[in-house]
């Protein structure tokens, strides 16, 4: 079977599913009793909540669960017309082979205010044939009464020993090959987001079958962290041009764009902190700066400027120190 390796390994039960284990066991005991309410998964990109739902849905519904499950995606069918019509009309229909129907809305937080007060009046409805899931990214956006009617389910970013353990049965099951420093790059870069790992994962492998750090960063275009440090530790211990030829050098060879290469900065701040490297006062201040530099390049600053104005901060902070 061709095609994207996230499609291809999605987990199909709630047994297989990656990280989230204190929502899994939560959801099988609603398996077992043949009854659930109106659930939520709110949660970052990439962490398992389109997945579960899908699982949790087969798992519920048995052999029938086609019959008895509607997926709509919120980001398209956004408005009240499609609460109104396309959920409406599954909703009222009785269940075929199965205890009830499950309506699942993805990216339920890109919903109209309007379609959302609509969506509640139906989750009222039809409590008596069907069970709804939402899925968010942020819960905030959801109205109160919505959020009332439904168990919330918060799933956090994959752990990098769980991402790494999959990782490794997906190569192994593609003839692949991925050394201990790709799988680590791999993880840095998916910052806990599983899908992002496995499409990294599978464009690194086209080249060769043998995965190694340096194929990874080909691959993704941002900079090696090792670099990333080197920059941050020039700036500090007053080498400015240092630091801003090696900048230079990141962004225009390795081709990391403005946006990856403040938030890479940022990761490498708060892990020198952790590790003690910085001291409280002087990390405050760091992330104080790299805030305001991050805010002008989304706006659309020149971010090369921007970075190396950012760099003068760490330089003057060094002094102050």
């Amino acid at each position: 079977m061709q095609g994207p390796w996230v499609e291809k390994y999605r987990p199909q039960t709630l047994e297989e599913v990656v990280g989230q284990d204190h929502i899994i066991p939560r959801l099988k005991r609603y398996v077992e009793e043949g009854n659930m309410p109106n659930l939520m998964f709110t949660g970052p990109a990439g962490v398992g909540k389109t997945t579960t739902a899908l699982a949790l849905a087969k798992e519920m519904l048995g052999e029938y669960w086609r019959q008895n499950f509607l997926e709509l995606n919120a980001s398209d069918a956004r408005g009240i017309d499609t609460v109104r019509n396309d959920i409406k009309n599954f909703s009222r229909l009785k269940s075929v082979g199965a205890p009830f129907r499950i309506i699942f809305l993805d990216e339920v937080d890109n919903m109209t205010k309007d379609a959302q007060h609509a969506l509640r009046r139906e989750m009222e409805m039809y409590t008596k044939t069907s069970s709804f899931i939402l899925s968010c990214n942020y819960s905030s956006k959801i109205i109160d009464p919505i959020q009332s009617r439904c168990a919330i389910f918060r799933f956090t970013p994959i752990k990098g020993s769980q991402i790494i353990k999959r990782l490794k049965i997906i190569a192994e099951a593609e003839n692949v090959t991925a050394t201990a420093g790709a799988l680590e790059s791999i993880v840095y870069f998916a910052e806990g987001d599983m899908r992002r790992a496995v499409n990294i994962l599978q464009a690194s492998s086209t080249i060769d079958n043998q995965i190694t750090e340096e194929s990874v960063h080909e691959v993704i275009s941002k900079a090696k962290p090792q670099d990333v440090r080197k920059i941050i530790n020039s700036a500090l211990d007053g080498k400015f041009m240092e630091a801003r030829d090696l900048l230079r050098e990141v962004m225009v060879v390795q081709g990391t764009s403005g946006e990856d290469m403040i938030t890479q900065i940022y990761q490498e701040v708060s892990k020198m902190a952790m590790e003690g490297l910085l001291d409280q006062e002087t990390y405050i201040d760091l992330i104080e700066n790299i805030g305001k530099f991050d805010y002008r390049i989304r706006e659309g600053s020149n971010p090369r400027i921007q970075l190396e104005a950012l760099l003068t901060k760490f330089l003057l902070k060094d002094k102050e120190s």
